[in-house]
Parts: structure tokens; sequence; C-alpha cells
């Protein structure tokens, strides 16, 4: 199962739009936001495309509407997944999870588990995670 990792839209929704458009055509099962999506409107973009959506709360969502969790914990085909803006601020146990997602400082890595998947707020940096593989794919377009 492929899913789209994206954060630090910071309010792009040109960019957000474009890796949507992206996901359709992947066929992508899920959107993971790592936080930062600056507004509401943001948000109401991503779901417009009617793919399930993962997210947390990231430090410049400070609209009160915002109901995402600083950490967010699920599995997917037996793959359990951690989800924080700012990896720093994480409290568990890192192993705990087979991947963490997150943001923050806008730059694309993979450090053992934890994925960074790039910022959409100037550039389209993003990832693909597939499932079945265990495999992240860095995209930059």
């Amino acid at each position: 199962m492929k899913f789209l990792i994206i954060g630090d839209s910071h309010g792009n929704i040109a960019n957000l739009k474009h890796v949507m458009g992206f996901a359709k055509n992947i066929k992508a099962k899920a959107v993971i936001h790592t936080g930062d999506w600056n507004n509401l409107k943001s948000v109401e973009t991503v779901l417009e495309y009617k793919i399930p959506l993962y997210s947390c709360l990231g430090n410049a969502d400070i609209d009160p509407r915002f109901e995402f969790k600083e950490l967010v914990e699920f599995e997917i085909d037996k793959v359990k997944i951690g989800l924080i803006h700012n990896i720093k601020k994480i409290k568990q146990d890192k192993d705990k999870f087979d991947f963490i997602f997150c943001g923050h400082n806008h730059q694309q890595r993979q450090i053992k588990n934890i994925v960074n998947p790039g910022a959409l707020e100037n550039e389209i940096n993003f990832a693909i995670f597939d499932t079945k593989t265990k495999i992240v794919e860095f995209i930059n377009d």
C-alpha cells in the first residue's frame, strides 16, 4: 500500500494541490502530513481529494480549531507508525515504531526508522512510503 508523506506546507495551496494530484495518479491509499499546515484551508484542500488523512499538530498550527494531536500512533498493514512534527519532542521509545514520520526542519532525510519528507512551503519535496516493501522514496519536483 502506497502513502503520500508530506509536511510543512505552511499554507501553500498550489503545492498541496500539485502533490495531491500526484497521490491520485499513484493511487495512494492515504496521506500522512507531518504538521505545520498553518491554516484550515490547507487541510480542506487535502480532504477534497477523498484520500484518508493522518496528521499531527505542528508548531505553526496555532488555530484552536485544529483537532490534531502532537503525537499520532497508528498501524497499517502491520506497520507501526508514529507521527510527530518535531522528533525532538517524542517521549516514547523510538524503537516502539517501525517508522516515525516527522517534519519541522524542512530537510528530506531518513535516519534508521525516522523519516522527514521535506517541506512544501517553498518547494515540492515529499516522499512515498510503501507498506509492503517498507521503502521510502524521496521526491523533489
